[in-house]
């Protein structure tokens, strides 16, 4: 019965959706407050109705009910607990719910919102409505997750073996806010527009009601990005972290165009400019983002990360891209002329540093929006296949980034309107020259020499010592008594302090993906216990292989010993081969040794035989310098966002600005 009332409360959140819409353009052209009202209450009832059905979902996997053929599907009573409740959402048809839960709870919340104008917010509850009813309408019709089963199968087929991962478990809730949050940056540029707002005194404060979502999106998406990579380096075994696979590029291309959103929403608020850009942003991360689900649903990838969908629902995933977005970029078009709010800037200023930023930020992302669909497109047209793989991104991609970063620290030491770039140049003088020494150290003590490496080495030192030289000339550091150092450190906005930590994650992410791409050393052999492989400075014997029994699987145990060259520093590591009897499944699961910020980086392969023709196991190592700077370096750029979205200026300055 429990099944037959989340079905129920799915139907009744699509039923509010619909009256959220309705009422909501109803109270918009009467400008009746009782019924925008009533849209409000519609849009938390529906947030309400689609948390209940997934709680349902969430309890049918917990209890294993198998006459749900979606549990059947991707459950199994042997399964552990925290993967039956992640497999809620690891299937098609739980992530869609998941998907329309933030969205309707970001919809509610949008709703909550104080100082928005009324025809502003009751525009953009109707199409944060609107949302919710194409999304809604497609779970109900066409991805039903409570569809039952007559007879019901005594066990289920169980989940894919490789997402059975407690990185993958949080991966994408965390990945759908930052997806799903840029719905509420798209609803309100829709409502921007649709309200024509020609007066250059509305930007700003739309700005600023826009910049905390982008903000939040960013940060979520961030985390979920980061989770998935690193569930990718140490589950998937084959040393990397991340190839340029296009659903990896799915979850890339909004973040992207919200870092291009944020900054441009930067202009627009302090200065009133940039009106039309932020409005385009704003549209592309939430477009990029249904191009995203269009992408792993439809079934024309195949992927490890991509459900197996029929495309008949892909096509009605395809159908409400073009319907919102068109319908989006088409009122865009018709409103630019009107956008043109904001005073003059001179180019060498903080506005133009944003500005040229955001012109990196979009040319990268449609080299990778390039590299995605160029493929897709090529094999529909004539049948033909290519593979568009990280040489491509190298020669596009990375040279764009490689300019952004150069401008980053130098963007918050540049003045508003005007500014002059001999001060800043000189401001920036001991961290460029820093950053050199640090390039050339790169270049001196790692083996081989190579001269890109090390001047990405110097591009890290770059952004991470500019964004220091930025913080200590707003503290007047080693100029100012003690007592006035703190005092500005005290007053310095949250705001301020959570950009810092983003630059500066990104020059230590910067260093990581840059050591770790260039100097990485890789090598396999066929071992017997008691033999050793050697990779770069690390030596991995094989001291013993033994069956064991998990929850689920059987799985051949490695044990190793990692130690120098030379012997010393020993430490143990495991590493296995699992076979998943349900599935008939075989996964590796990586043995990682944490040397310090390296990697030393296990895969036990298959039986074979050793050189001298004993029985022995294939066992591949990596050695992966500075491995850990690729997965810290994006939680302090995650932790930046939050710290900037805690600012009190950012979550009271609209309700100051309405009050004046």
């Amino acid at each position: 019965m429990i099944i037959e009332l989340g079905a129920f409360a799915l139907i009744l959140a699509l039923v509010l959706a619909v009256l959220q819409t309705g009422m909501a353009t109803a109270g918009r052209l009467r400008r009746s407050p009782v019924l925008a009202g009533a849209a409000e209450g519609a849009a938390l009832a529906c947030a309400v109705a689609v948390a209940v059905a997934f709680a349902v979902l969430i309890l049918a996997f917990a209890a294993s009910d198998f006459s749900v053929s979606n549990v059947a599907a991707n459950s199994h009573t042997d399964k552990p607990m925290l993967y039956k409740v992640s497999a809620a959402w690891g299937s098609h048809e739980g992530s869609l719910v998941l998907w329309c839960l933030v969205l309707t709870v970001f919809g509610a919340v949008l709703t909550r919102a104080r100082g928005l104008p009324f025809g502003l917010k009751t525009s953009a509850t109707a199409v944060q409505g609107l949302l919710g009813v194409m999304f809604l309408a497609f779970a109900v019709f066409t991805s039903n997750p409570f569809e039952r089963l007559d007879p019901a199968p005594f066990q289920g087929n169980s989940l894919n073996p490789l997402l059975q991962d407690p990185a993958l478990a949080f991966h994408p809730p965390f990945l759908y806010a930052g997806y799903v949050g840029y719905s509420v940056c798209f609803s309100l540029a829709v409502a921007a527009l649709i309200e024509g707002r020609a007066n250059s005194s509305f930007w700003p404060a739309w700005g600023r009601w826009v910049r905390p979502w982008a903000l939040a999106s960013w940060a979520f998406l961030t985390v979920g990005i980061t989770l998935g990579a690193f569930w990718a380096y140490y589950e998937l075994g084959w040393g990397g972290w991340w190839f340029w696979d296009p659903v990896e590029n799915a979850s890339f291309l909004p973040w992207l165009a919200g870092a291009a959103l944020l900054h441009s929403a930067v202009v627009t608020e302090r200065r009133g400019a940039l009106a039309g850009w932020t409005t385009f942003l704003a549209l592309l991360a939430f477009t990029f983002s249904m191009l995203g689900a269009f992408l792993v649903r439809s079934g024309v990838l195949t992927s490890v990360h991509a459900f197996a969908v029929d495309p008949e629902r892909g096509l009605m995933l395809l159908a409400i891209l073009a319907a919102s977005s068109g319908v989006a970029f088409a009122l865009f078009a018709w409103r630019a002329p009107q956008l043109k709010g904001g005073g003059m800037f001179a180019p060498v200023s903080r506005e133009g540093a944003l500005v040229l930023n955001n012109v990196f930020l979009t040319a990268a992302s449609a080299t990778v929006l390039l590299g995605t669909l160029y493929p897709l497109i090529l094999e529909a047209a004539n049948g033909a296949t290519i593979s568009v793989g990280p040489p491509y991104f190298a020669l596009t991609f990375n040279p764009l980034m490689i300019a952004a970063c150069l401008i980053v620290p130098a963007g918050p030491l540049l003045a508003w309107k005007r500014s002059d770039l001999k001060g800043v140049g000189q401001r920036l003088a001991l961290a460029a020259g820093l950053s050199i020494l640090i390039g050339l150290a790169g270049w001196m003590a790692f083996e081989p020499k190579k001269a890109l490496s090390a001047a990405g080495i110097g591009l890290g030192g770059w952004l991470i010592l500019g964004t220091l030289a930025e913080v200590a000339e707003r503290l007047r550091l080693f100029r100012a008594p003690l007592a006035e150092i703190w005092r500005r450190a005290r007053a310095l906005p949250l705001g301020a302090w959570g950009t810092t930590l983003a630059h500066a994650g990104l020059g230590v992410f910067v260093l990581g993906a840059v050591v770790e791409t260039g100097y990485r050393v890789e090598a396999a052999r066929t071992l017997a216990p008691g033999q050793t492989i050697e990779a770069g400075k690390w030596a991995v014997r094989l001291d013993s292989v033994s069956v064991v029994e998990g929850p689920n699987y059987l799985a051949e145990q490695g044990r190793l010993t990692v130690t120098l060259r030379d012997g010393s520093l020993p430490k143990p590591v495991t590493a296995e081969r699992r076979f998943f009897p349900t599935g008939g499944e075989t996964t590796t699961e990586v043995g990682l040794d944490f040397r310090g910020l390296d990697d030393v980086y296990v895969v036990m392969g298959e039986r074979s035989r050793t050189e001298a023709g004993t029985p022995g196991w294939t066992v591949r190592v990596w050695w992966n310098p500075w491995a850990r700077l690729i997965f810290l370096g994006p939680a302090i750029m995650a932790l930046g966002g939050l710290l900037s979205l805690l600012d009190r200026r950012l979550r009271l300055g609209v309700n100051r600005k309405a009050a004046a």
